[in-house]
């Protein structure tokens, strides 16, 4: 099981030592130009993937999504 550390207020994480930003659903949907609630449909269908806040908000991996806007996995509307 992965140990998972908040190390900010700037939205960063640390899970087993490995450091990276999280983004919101609002950061991601401008990232690609589509309304938030679309980012969190693409999470509920598995085509994201996204951790949850204590407060049951959804976050996503700013490398995961770097690597959809760089030619990853594709994302169909």
């Amino acid at each position: 099981m992965a140990t998972i550390m908040i190390t900010g207020a700037d939205g960063a994480f640390t899970i087993d030592g490995t450091t990276e930003r999280l983004l919101t659903p609002a950061e991601v949907a401008r990232m690609f130009r589509v309304d938030p609630k679309t980012v969190n449909r693409w999470a509920r269908e598995g085509r994201l993937t996204s951790t949850r806040t204590p407060g049951g908000q959804r976050r996503y991996r700013k490398g995961e999504v770097q690597a959809l806007l760089n030619g990853g996995q594709a994302i169909k509307e």
